[in-house]
């Protein structure tokens, strides 16, 4: 239930306020794909890539963007579990039983899986946006700040809404 929850607030989020948000022309805040790296550590990855899938459709149709969202995020979804099983530490966070996160992870080890799955994504869709590398410095610029503050807002949002230990 929380997950369809997240799914339609960040959906609305991105579709009805980030999207009209003008911030430059190389800077395209996503806070979208937040939905897919927050999904449970336990989630098989059919599922994974099916949730992924279904978020970038529904976004590809709002914002008449035919399946570039939707590959960018099946792309994610597909990669997450080798990031998250590259920076478990042995012995360290539960895999089987929460949510990716500030609290079951720590700052630093969130903080780099955001960023991998966040300039994955980023690179993915700017490169089918663009068609090419016909522009290289365009898609580089584009492709990092979008993604820097993407990224800003995704720990934002973990700083805001992330449940504290005891609580």
């Amino acid at each position: 239930m929380k997950n369809i929850i997240r799914f339609v607030l960040l959906l609305l989020l991105q579709v009805f306020v980030l999207n009209k948000v003008l911030i430059h022309e190389f800077v395209n805040p996503y806070l979208y794909l937040l939905f897919v790296l927050l999904l449970p550590f336990s989630m098989p990855r059919a599922a994974l890539l099916l949730c992924g899938l279904l978020m970038g459709l529904t976004l590809d149709m709002f914002m008449n963007t035919p399946g570039m969202h939707a590959a960018a995020c099946v792309l994610i979804a597909f990669l997450r579990p080798f990031i998250i099983n590259l920076l478990a530490p042995q012995g360290g966070f539960d895999l089987t039983q929460k949510d990716p996160s500030v609290t079951t992870m720590g700052w630093v080890p969130f903080t780099v899986y955001a960023t991998i799955l966040v300039l994955v994504h980023h690179i993915a869709y700017f490169a089918l946006e663009v068609y090419g590398f016909s522009n290289p410095l365009y898609f580089v610029l584009k492709t990092l700040l979008s993604a820097a503050v993407s990224l800003g807002l995704i720990l934002v949002f973990e700083m805001l809404f992330a449940v504290r230990p005891g609580k």
